[in-house]
């Protein structure tokens, strides 16, 4: 089975009522997890939207919140760290972690970070985004490590990707707003899919430009979920 994420990120802008909403429509279209951002101010702090930006952070003022709205609505929660200490913050409430691209790209190389190591003293799994194929670094086949393909682009187009190096890969982070990306992804043999979800694409939720709404959601679970019963 694809281990489908629903990126909610930054598009809850630190409403609850519309956190676990989004939470119930993933669930209802069979995402198996939603994922979360966590950073600090110093990480944003020369973004125009800094203020609206650390409403949708997990932090300690709403990580039990979030941890109790995933438990009602029975789905899996994780997140991506930024900064060490919220692999701290983190670690008692999820199975998993996702560094992004940027901080992946020393992983990519061979190298390490703070951020990198407390992740990997956990001991629970690591999805790591690359643009680049991990084959032939040091950490091609770590055993926390799962490698997902991912171009750094928000939006990226049809053009920009190239699903013929999905095979040195064990899933697929989505910036692409065709739903056919996602779709090709899962035709390639990527165990992992993540994409970004939205509650309205007529409002100006961050990042609307590289999500689906609801209905889209539904549409393309309902197509990964017909490809996973094709024998290739």
């Amino acid at each position: 089975m694809i281990f489908v994420v629903a990126e909610i990120g930054v598009n809850w802008d630190g409403d609850f009522e519309l956190v676990k909403e989004m939470m119930k429509h993933a669930k209802k279209s069979s995402c198996n997890a939603v994922k979360f951002q966590a950073y600090d101010e110093n990480i944003v702090k020369d973004h125009p939207q800094k203020t609206r930006l650390m409403k949708s952070a997990i932090s300690k003022n709403n990580i039990d919140t979030i941890n109790d709205f995933a438990k009602s609505v029975g789905i899996e929660w994780f997140c991506t760290p930024m900064y060490p200490y919220a692999v701290e913050l983190l670690d008692p409430y999820v199975n998993r972690f996702k560094m992004r691209e940027l901080d992946g790209r020393n992983v990519l190389e061979g190298k390490t970070s703070e951020l990198f190591q407390k992740i990997l003293e956990t001991k629970k799994g690591l999805m790591v985004s690359s643009q680049k194929s991990p084959l032939g670094t040091k950490y091609e086949n770590h055993p926390q490590i799962k490698w997902l393909y991912c171009i750094p682009k928000y939006p990226c187009d049809v053009n920009d990707l190239d699903f013929s190096v999905m095979k040195d890969f064990d899933g697929y982070s989505n910036h692409c707003p065709h739903f056919i990306a996602p779709l090709t992804a899962a035709t390639k043999g990527a165990k992992i899919i993540e994409v970004h979800i939205t509650s309205d694409k007529s409002k100006d939720f961050l990042d609307n430009n590289v999500s689906f709404d609801y209905d889209e959601l539904k549409n393309v679970l309902s197509n990964i979920r017909q490809i996973e019963k094709i024998r290739v």
